[in-house]
């Protein structure tokens, strides 16, 4: 975030930083891949197996809404 700030700061060609936007973003996108398959593994799997069932579904549920938006 700070580099993007500083390519703003100094006057970065428009595109340029827009490309840097677009490749935080998916990076960002790839990380919340990565630890929501490792909460539906680990912690969401645990839920489910001791009778927490509910509380699973309403967490992937808000997942769920989360990445919808």
């Amino acid at each position: 975030m700070r580099g993007l700030q500083e390519m703003v700061e100094k006057g970065t060609y428009c595109i340029d930083v827009i490309t840097q936007t677009s490749a935080a973003k998916q990076g960002l996108s790839n990380v919340e891949d990565l630890l929501l398959e490792s909460h539906l593994r680990g912690c969401v799997l645990h839920q489910m197996t001791s009778g927490q069932t509910g509380k699973a579904v309403q967490e992937v549920l808000k997942v769920y809404k989360l990445k919808r938006k």
